[in-house]
């Protein structure tokens, strides 16, 4: 048998793995951040003023009025940095951070591993990355010419 694994069978296991990363800590930090983000007063008032002005902004834009856009966006920027200034909200942009970190962690671990067993499988060298048929190749190069 060649193939050990179906594609339902790997996803099943991705779930498995879902549901670990959804009991780590990054993530619980994450919920609880998010869930002070809701119940912040100051932060839902911000948020409800800047999609208010960005629809402005779209208006002002669709008829061709760019100092109003200019004054719309500056005003925008300026509430969005009052935002960033709230605690929560730092905290939420750090567990969203702490959370993409993770995800690309056990990504770049998937795709190294892979990597490393094919080479490996098909007795490449793991040290120059090779898979064994690129070496068997460029050995088979070699041996036509005098060197």
């Amino acid at each position: 048998m060649v193939g050990k694994y179906t594609k339902d069978e790997i996803v099943a296991r991705a779930k498995d793995l879902a549901r670990m990363i959804a009991e780590t800590d990054e993530v619980d930090f994450f919920k609880r951040a998010e869930a002070q983000i809701h119940e912040n007063e100051k932060v839902r008032s911000l948020i409800s003023d800047i999609k208010g002005l960005q629809k402005q902004a779209v208006n002002l834009q669709h008829y061709g009025k760019p100092e109003a856009l200019k004054k719309v966006e500056d005003k925008i920027a300026s509430i969005e940095q009052d935002l960033d200034d709230i605690p929560v909200v730092q905290e939420f942009k750090q567990s969203q951070i702490e959370v993409n970190d993770l995800l690309q962690l056990i990504a770049s671990a998937i795709s190294n591993t892979v990597t490393n067993e094919i080479i490996t499988s098909t007795g490449g060298d793991l040290l120059y990355g090779e898979t064994g048929a690129s070496m068997k190749h460029s050995d088979s190069e070699c041996k036509g010419h005098d060197h």
